[in-house]
């Protein structure tokens, strides 16, 4: 944590680090009742099934296109959150994510779709994770151990990563997995990360609910939430990034604590990978590809300081709401009337928002920063 100057200081400085992550997390909740709300009112009704709906606020949509394809990305945010609260950055996520998914399909394609859960679901959970955490101890070794920079690490690891799953494809003469007709095992996908919940509504149209992605997602925000609010190795973690000489200086393991949140990192990308495998019931060549950005984007949209020190779970899993509302605005608005003008909107324009998105991010953490510096250096005067 930063260096204090007096029990005034440190006090203030305390009180800054309770206060602020809870501000933004206000602040993210808000950002999202108001997309929810212009998306609602913008987004128009269509014809559902001979029924009238509007065109973001029903279930199907929120479902299958927020808050379902968010889980993944909401796991990898936690993960990468923690990295960032320790001084460092993991743009190999959706490597390890892809990575992983390929090894659980590869694991699994061969069991036949009645193999029994006993059989199936601990290679479902063991494969995957265990190449991402592997993926992860890598990262985190090349970074301790070799003194390299994590962003020239995880760069090349990036490049690594994806070439392996390639000429794993490549050596299984397929594209995809399952190949070759091949199911995976209905323990994994129908009974487990596919399972769906079906009821009618009054109007009698049927409506398929696939709650467990969610589940996964909303168990890994709460375990990590635990791990960084309330468990030492948590608090470690936000020393170190807050000032990493003073967390050496008072006897912290720094080594060992960067290598954990790099393990982490890659743990929680595997869960992702095994998560999205078990609910499209397959993996390719190109899963993954892109989702570093994503990532990223919401973990720094969710309050994750670049600097070190600042960053929550839920934060985190807001974060990735927030990216994936934007990325469904631009399929429901398609089009943004401006007056006597027309602006089409595309799949690439969720990009260039995107971008803006994490520029003002970092533009809002800078000036935190800096009137958190001026309110320090004020206290230390009037100490």
């Amino acid at each position: 944590m930063a260096d204090t100057a007096g029990p005034q200081t440190g006090t203030s400085d305390a009180s800054e680090q309770w206060r602020l992550p809870r501000l933004q997390e206000a602040g993210l909740i808000l950002v999202i009742v108001l997309i929810c709300m212009l998306l609602t009112f913008a987004g128009g009704n269509i014809t559902v099934r001979g029924n009238l709906v509007n065109s973001f606020f029903r279930l199907d949509n929120l479902l299958g296109n927020v808050f379902t394809p968010m889980s993944w990305m909401a796991i990898m945010a936690v993960g990468v959150t923690c990295v960032i609260i320790s001084g460092g950055i993991d743009i190999s996520v959706g490597s390890i994510f892809g990575l992983s998914a390929i090894a659980c399909a590869a694991a699994l394609q061969g069991m036949g779709e009645t193999a029994s859960p006993g059989k199936v679901l601990p290679i479902a959970v063991l494969v995957p994770l265990g190449v991402g955490l592997a993926c992860g101890l890598i990262n985190g070794a090349l970074v301790v151990f070799l003194r390299m920079h994590p962003f020239i690490v995880t760069l090349a690891t990036m490049s690594i990563f994806r070439g392996v799953a390639l000429k794993w494809m490549k050596f299984l003469g397929a594209g995809s997995l399952p190949s070759n007709g091949d199911s995976l095992p209905n323990a994994f996908t129908d009974h487990l990360m596919m399972w769906t919940v079906k009821y009618t509504r009054a109007n009698g149209m049927p409506v398929n609910l696939q709650p467990v992605p969610m589940i996964f997602m909303l168990i890994i925000v709460l375990v990590m939430a635990v791990y960084l609010g309330l468990l030492v190795a948590g608090r470690e973690t936000y020393a170190v990034g807050g000032n990493e000489e003073a967390a050496r200086f008072s006897g912290l393991k720094v080594r060992w604590i960067k290598l954990r949140v790099y393990a982490i990192s890659g743990l929680c990308a595997g869960i992702a990978g095994m998560v999205s495998c078990g609910y499209y019931g397959s993996a390719a060549t190109n899963t993954g590809e892109g989702y570093e950005l994503m990532v990223i984007a919401a973990a720094v949209v969710g309050g994750a300081s670049l600097n070190g020190g600042r960053g929550t779970a839920i934060g985190a899993m807001l974060g990735a709401l927030v990216i994936q509302l934007i990325d469904n605005a631009i399929f429901i608005l398609r089009t943004i009337k401006l007056g006597l003008f027309s602006l089409p909107l595309s799949k690439d324009d969720s990009k260039i928002v995107l971008g803006v998105a994490i520029v003002l991010a970092v533009a809002v953490d800078q000036i935190n920063e800096y009137l958190r510096n001026r309110r320090l250096a004020g206290a230390k005067r009037r100490g």
